[in-house]
């Protein structure tokens, strides 16, 4: 027991630093790229967008090798290889001469980052019935924490020097790595293993395998229009609040460092709370309405502080998604595990090649004088659509004839 504890307290400072690095430089990249390339806030969403792509690609074609190699070799040495491959990313990042080695960072970067599927199967190796969800809440949980610190960090510092987070990210990374190196035990037993697959270790073979399972195969279609949408947020917030309210790089930190304390929050402690208190099903099915609410919300925002009210609304949404993983889990076999979030991260990672060029493209088109009418808030409005179409298929898939006693719930 006290192993599991160590184990999941390295897991969760793994994706935490992880999520730091991610954050970090979201607040200085838009200006960044704006006086790179000397265009305005809105033109510079565009190539943002770019970055996102190579990200996401990188990420897309690497995540189910990564998991299958894990399944097959364990799962200590395949984070420790990542971890430290992370670190040398944001040196390349800290030193980057021009907008081409941002693209080249990103790619390492995409394929590094993949160590969010091989820490979901640790978890989900040392993890039983009674506290998957809790454990699954604290990926979230590190999500949040890590949009707490890395946007403030990226803020703060960034208005010292734009390459200091470059470097303070790949330092927590090395010594990161060296703690793994040092602590971390090996959660993946070898009667549970199974032999490294090429032909289930590229993108659309494990996908094709996840779909294998009618009730996740189901699921999928949610889980693809929730992640599109989301990118109307990930995407498009900083150019938004920007563009629209003229913040700064440290307001716009400071929003998203609220967003982190609300996520760690939702996702820490009321994520399992609601399965108890609503049930898993319904719990799934009701934060995937708050998340559509919010979207709305946002898209029709006049001022600044309605922002920051209606983050509470979105980041409630978050009960849901360590419920849905919760409950994917628990319809495949343990030596399946890596597959299954390879085959998901890959499926994230598909929607982010799709959902950054969407979201930042409708951005820029409805801030120029070409477009029909001028919309700041159009990604808002076409991310809470994509929701919206998540939130029925969830209700019809998960409840079924029970969705219709939905509304007469509580909620």
């Amino acid at each position: 027991m006290r192993n599991k504890q160590a184990a999941i307290g390295f897991i969760f400072i793994t994706l935490l630093i992880d999520v730091i690095g991610f954050g970090i430089i979201i607040p200085v990249i838009p200006k960044l790229l704006a006086d790179m390339k000397g265009i305005e806030i809105n033109e510079a969403s565009k190539y943002g967008g770019y970055l996102l792509f190579a990200f996401a690609t990188a990420q897309f074609i690497f995540s189910p090798v990564i998991g299958s190699l894990s399944d097959q070799y364990g799962r200590r040495p395949v984070l420790l290889v990542s971890l430290f491959g992370f670190s040398v990313d944001y040196l390349i990042l800290a030193f980057a001469p021009s907008y081409s080695w941002f693209i080249i960072g990103r790619v390492i970067a995409g394929i590094t980052g993949a160590s969010f599927t091989t820490a979901s199967a640790y978890i989900a190796d040392i993890s039983t019935p009674e506290n998957r969800s809790k454990n699954f809440g604290m990926i979230g949980a590190a999500f949040g924490l890590g949009f707490i610190i890395g946007p403030f960090l990226g803020g703060v510092l960034g208005g010292i020097d734009v390459k200091i987070p470059f470097y303070t990210t790949a330092g927590l990374s090395f010594l990161n790595f060296l703690y793994g190196y040092f602590i971390l035990p090996e959660s993946l037993a070898p009667e549970n293993r199974r032999k490294f697959d090429i032909k289930r270790a590229n993108p659309w073979g494990s996908l094709k395998q996840i779909a294998k399972y009618k009730q996740l195969r189901n699921l999928l279609f949610a889980f693809v229009f929730l992640y599109i949408g989301s990118h109307a947020v990930q995407s498009t917030w900083s150019y938004f609040t920007m563009y629209r309210f003229e913040w700064t790089e440290a307001m716009v930190g400071y929003s998203l460092a609220l967003v982190g304390i609300l996520v760690a929050i939702v996702q820490a402690f009321l994520a399992q709370k609601s399965a108890y208190f609503f049930g898993l099903e319904r719990s799934i099915v009701i934060g995937f309405g708050l998340y559509t609410t919010g979207m709305f919300l946002f898209a029709f925002a006049t001022q600044s502080w309605m922002m920051y009210v209606f983050l509470i609304i979105y980041s409630f949404g978050g009960i849901a998604m360590p419920n849905l993983q919760s409950y994917m889990v628990g319809k495949v076999a343990s030596n399946e595990q890596g597959e299954l979030q390879g085959g998901l991260t890959s499926l994230m990672s598909l929607t982010t090649i799709i959902g950054p060029l969407m979201m930042t493209g409708v951005f820029y088109h409805f801030t120029t004088s070409g477009a029909p009418f001028l919309f700041p808030g159009v990604a808002f409005f076409l991310g809470g659509i994509m929701m919206g179409i998540s939130f029925l298929i969830t209700w019809k898939v998960l409840l079924g004839r029970k969705g219709k006693k939905l509304s007469e719930s509580t909620v």
